[in-house]
């Protein structure tokens, strides 16, 4: 495992008010789907358009993340990516090019690990963009790997089960991704703490300790 973050256990809370809204796109149905074996492919066409635009000595890694990353497991049908650059702050050195490629530029957070965010409509994705050092691109790679592992079938069914619960709930409800995301977030942490133990990221927890 490539090193991990001092911080990575620590979570910032959401804040709606830290965040500058640059185009807000329409939203989509809050839904989840089977698995779609085509979301692989989705994904590589994005990556290649991303490496297209940016020049090698600014972008610094590329992963697809999220559910749809993750086999056997329903998600909404979004194509998530992390894209992680030198310094997100210098919107100049990526911002254009991201832009000139057809992704859109939807918000910044810049007290959340300098989070950056583009939309792209075909296929449809959100891309994420953070610095070299943000927790949270280890955090969404932890948190896929372990749905990946066979051994985790337990807690990737248990993840699905929440997902479309809290989709239903949220669609009843009329309330925005957000609203949705909140419904997930204890299952989530839940298992984040148990990725957290096996690598003995918790004092006195882990394979070693």
């Amino acid at each position: 495992m490539a090193p991990v973050p001092i911080n990575i256990t620590q979570h910032i809370p959401y804040n709606p008010a830290a965040i500058e809204i640059i185009y807000k796109r329409p939203q989509k149905r809050i839904e989840i789907v089977e698995p779609d074996p085509s979301w692989p492919a989705a994904f590589a066409t994005i990556e290649a358009r991303i490496r297209a635009a940016l020049p090698d000595n600014n972008l610094l890694y590329i992963q697809h993340v999220g559910s749809t990353s993750v086999p056997h497991l329903p998600a909404k049908s979004i194509i998530d990516v992390d894209v992680v650059v030198s310094d997100p702050a210098l919107e100049q050195s990526y911002v254009p090019a991201l832009e000139k490629a057809g992704f859109q530029f939807l918000l910044r957070e810049p007290k959340w690990h300098q989070h950056r965010l583009f939309g792209c409509e075909q296929p449809y994705a959100n891309i994420h963009v953070f610095g070299s050092s943000s927790p949270e691109v280890m955090r969404h790679r932890l948190f896929r790997d372990w749905l990946r592992d066979p051994e985790h079938q337990g807690d990737r069914e248990l993840y699905a089960g929440v997902k479309r619960q809290a989709a239903r709930e949220a669609r009843e409800k009329g309330e925005t991704v957000m609203g949705y995301n909140e419904r997930k977030e204890p299952v989530i942490r839940e298992i984040l703490r148990k990725v957290y133990e096996a690598h003995g990221l918790l004092e006195g927890t882990g394979k070693d300790s």
